[in-house]
């Protein structure tokens, strides 16, 4: 094209200008979207170690897995809280770790259990208490659970099972080292705690 006079010229060269302007600025914000979602995508691959071969996992979010969390946290706590043995220096030990993991309702049936002289009854006994889940019903919209389980009481003489039944709620906490679910139980309390079978021990 003979471009004729110097109107058309300034015309062309506008134009010319102008779309490789809006041509840098379209190269420009692709680049960088498209290395900001290569930084994201790389953020969520991690690299486990198994022995001396590395193992490419994905990390997830605590609301993709919150209810194997959740579930995690119930049981983890029962556990600290149920699984007791003769000796003082275990039972102080579990204790603090199931009360990183309840509120205050935790920490008050600990102490009314301890005025009560239940765990100076273990000691008196040499009694072993285990606990075993049986299932924890979920709402994870109100974060509200129900514990059933079994608790196992070995004495000298004999054997005790009881059914327990516990409820309570989960609130969100920033995660620890003694609280690594990011959860708290609160208002937690038991609904029941009964005898099933007592046998004695055959020696």
């Amino acid at each position: 094209m003979i471009i004729k006079n110097l109107e058309n010229k300034i015309k062309l060269v506008i134009i010319v200008t102008s779309c490789v302007i809006v041509g840098c600025v379209i190269i420009s914000v692709s680049s960088i979207m498209a290395a900001t979602n290569m930084v994201i995508d790389s953020q969520k691959k991690i690299y486990v170690l198994d022995g001396n071969v590395p193992i490419l996992v994905s990390r997830t979010t605590m609301d993709e897995t919150i209810d194997v969390e959740a579930r995690s946290h119930i049981e983890m706590f029962h556990h600290f809280f149920f699984t007791l043995a003769p000796d003082d220096k275990y039972i102080k030990y579990t204790m603090q770790k199931a009360m990183y993991l309840v509120d205050e309702t935790g920490l008050a049936q600990y102490n009314t259990l301890k005025e009560k002289g239940f765990y100076n009854n273990i000691m008196g006994t040499s009694a072993v208490f285990s606990i075993f889940c049986d299932s924890i019903n979920m709402d994870m919209e109100k974060m509200e659970f129900t514990y059933y389980g079994r608790q196992r009481i070995e004495r000298r003489t004999s054997i005790l099972s009881r059914e327990l039944v516990t409820a309570g709620q989960l609130k969100r906490v920033p995660r620890t080292d003694n609280n690594p679910h990011g959860l708290l139980i609160v208002n937690w309390r038991t609904l029941l705690n009964k005898d099933i079978e007592q046998r004695t021990k055959s020696y």
